[in-house]
């Protein structure tokens, strides 16, 4: 629970909450080292320190050095093809606790292949803990630097710092030039609020998903306190990938029977062109992979069905029926499901299949209210039952986040008017953070302000430029809320 305090102002007194943000990572990657022989990949440190200036960039330039590097900060180690075949990556591991050793390939051979077949022409490809597609074009540097740093640091914290409930993308293909192409759309659209997992053959999702090595080993009484699939919250899936020694959609098909049947709660994104998925399309959203249009399909699907986006109520016949952008709106809905009518007792019963698969615990978590997630995750109740707890409960939220302030550099931020006070008249360097962690974002989902935080989840930078930025986002959404409010 934030902490609670009173403060007295204008000679009353006023109760306040302490405003925790959402930390989904708790280990930062702050180092970055690139050893390349190609001119090309370590030029992309400059894309790198442009994108995310909080991370220091190095490039050496001789095996002995990179072999022997050293931190005790967490660091994502850049190769490219030639470099990473030279370099000792075992005593790397060995002198760095948290190092991810990354490959940026220029070779088309591995972009379009599984692992087992890229290692037996390339041996060297087995010494990367992750593989991206890399050239000067579709997968040039700007494009996809920081998503490679952003997949580095998820996988660090998923496998080692993984105390608490985690939100996680799970990406399973087999081919680096689909989620080379893909995960700068997926970042910019999560921001901070979820992490991002890529496994590449069907044995490594089920170790993921389940800690088991074989579907056999799955323990029907305690699978969800083993391996990570409780924190899935979107599984996005080729249908063609590794299972054993051979590539099949079988390997697609037995996953997607296995997530149906022990999370039903976690939307499927099927990505393939492939004609047996057809046989998916009651249990998984279909995308046509390369589809010209296709990305932005997806960002519209992972906006309305992962929590992250308005929370949408369908009918039975998928008709949408409500679009909520937030708690508030929430609240306003759960007044209508209380009523002693027809058209209520079917919105009760359509909110009691929305509460079985957590829906409400996941839009809540998506937009920064992780308590409130927490306490309502474990609740199955029916009829009016479901919607008295949950509008006693987004009720209190709703007055406690009333009385929440963003503090910046001492300064105390109620509204948006405070907030653009506060971006006026502090000095630059003390917003970076703010940015750099989703700090604004996540107070403003919490306030009711989702539209202005999605606009303001991918800015990043540094200095004059970057409050700037915040500043002129920040007034064209004040306008365009006050017309709102004054309709």
């Amino acid at each position: 629970m934030p902490e609670e305090k009173d403060t007295a102002e204008k000679g009353t007194k006023k109760r306040e909450f302490q405003f925790t943000p959402r930390i989904i990572n708790p280990v930062k990657i702050t180092r970055a080292v690139i050893f390349a022989a190609d001119e090309y990949v370590r030029a992309a440190g400059r894309s790198l320190a442009e994108s995310m200036p909080w991370i220091e960039v190095e490039t050496l330039s001789n095996p002995f050095a990179v072999s022997n590097y050293r931190s005790e900060r967490p660091s994502v180690i850049l190769f490219d093809d030639t470099a990473l075949n030279i370099a000792d990556t075992g005593k790397i591991r060995q002198l760095n606790a948290d190092a991810v050793l990354v490959l940026l390939s220029l070779n088309e051979f591995i972009h379009c292949s599984p692992p087992s077949v890229a290692r037996e022409k390339f041996p060297y490809t087995a010494k990367a803990d992750l593989i991206f597609a890399f050239n000067r074009t579709e997968f040039a540097a700007e494009r996809i630097m920081s998503s490679v740093v952003r997949s580095a640091e998820d996988l660090i914290n998923i496998k080692k710092y993984s105390r608490v409930r985690r939100y996680v993308f799970l990406i399973v293909d087999d081919e680096p030039r689909w989620f080379s192409q893909f995960l700068p759309v997926l970042y910019n659209i999560i921001g901070q609020r979820a992490d991002v997992m890529i496994t590449r053959t069907y044995e490594e999702t089920l170790k993921f998903l389940f800690d088991v090595e074989d579907e056999s080993k799955i323990s029907e009484m305690d699978y969800i306190s083993s391996g990570h699939g409780d924190d899935v919250v979107c599984l996005i899936s080729d249908i063609f990938f590794p299972k054993g020694d051979r590539v099949s959609s079988d390997a697609g098909k037995d996953l997607i029977n296995l997530v149906n049947r022990y999370y039903p709660r976690i939307p499927i994104i099927i990505a393939s062109k492939a004609q047996e998925v057809t046989q998916f399309k009651d249990v998984g959203f279909l995308l046509p992979k390369g589809d010209p249009g296709s990305l932005e399909t997806l960002r519209s699907y992972i906006r309305d069905f992962t929590g992250i986006g308005a929370f949408i109520i369908h009918s039975r016949t998928g008709k949408e029926l409500f679009r909520i952008r937030d708690i508030q709106e929430m609240l306003d809905l759960l007044f209508e499901a209380e009523k002693d009518t027809p058209e209520a007792e079917e919105l009760r019963e359509l909110l009691e299949s929305y509460g079985e698969k957590d829906k409400f615990s996941t839009w809540l978590y998506m937009h920064s209210f992780r308590e409130l997630g927490d306490k309502l995750r474990p609740k199955r109740h029916r009829g009016h039952a479901l919607v008295a707890v949950l509008k006693r409960n987004i009720k209190r939220e709703i007055l406690r986040t009333n009385f929440t302030p963003l503090i910046v550099n001492g300064m105390k931020s109620y509204n948006l008017r405070d907030l653009l006070h506060v971006l006026r008249t502090t000095d630059p360097d003390q917003i970076q953070e703010f940015t750099d962690n989703d700090i604004f974002s996540s107070w403003l989902d919490r306030k009711g302000y989702s539209e202005l935080a999605e606009e303001l989840r991918p800015i990043h930078g540094s200095g004059n430029r970057l409050v700037q930025a915040l500043i002129e986002h920040l007034e064209k959404w004040i306008e365009i809320y006050e017309r709102r409010s004054n309709r």
